[in-house]
């Protein structure tokens, strides 16, 4: 089974590819994504790699957790679980209740 993993500090020029073959080198990589700014489409910085087992991820993290790329630490660790993000937003204004003075 898969195992994903986090990655931070990756430099903001990171492509997925580069991403890719750098935990190739520690075992079978089921999908590498950088995660992008959805208005600007620059990296965020930080991104996910699928390994096709779990060994392999062990390996990857104690192989890369630490490590430089491009001048920047990356920190490498089994992903968690995405917390379901509620709805949020707005709220309402609550009644009208015309406050002020009558003007009558």
């Amino acid at each position: 089974m898969s195992t994903k993993l986090y990655v931070g500090g990756l430099p903001y020029s990171v492509t997925e590819q580069q991403l890719s073959e750098l935990f190739a080198q520690q075992g079978t990589v089921s999908s590498a994504k950088v995660i992008t700014d959805k208005f600007t489409g620059q990296s965020r910085g930080f991104g996910f790699v699928e390994m096709s087992t779990a060994e392999e991820a062990k390996k990857a993290i104690s192989a890369l957790n630490g490590t430089q790329m491009d001048g920047r630490p990356l920190t490498v660790n089994e992903a968690k679980p995405q917390e379901k993000r509620t709805g949020g937003g707005g709220g309402g204004f609550g009644g009208g209740g015309g406050g002020g003075r009558n003007r009558f």
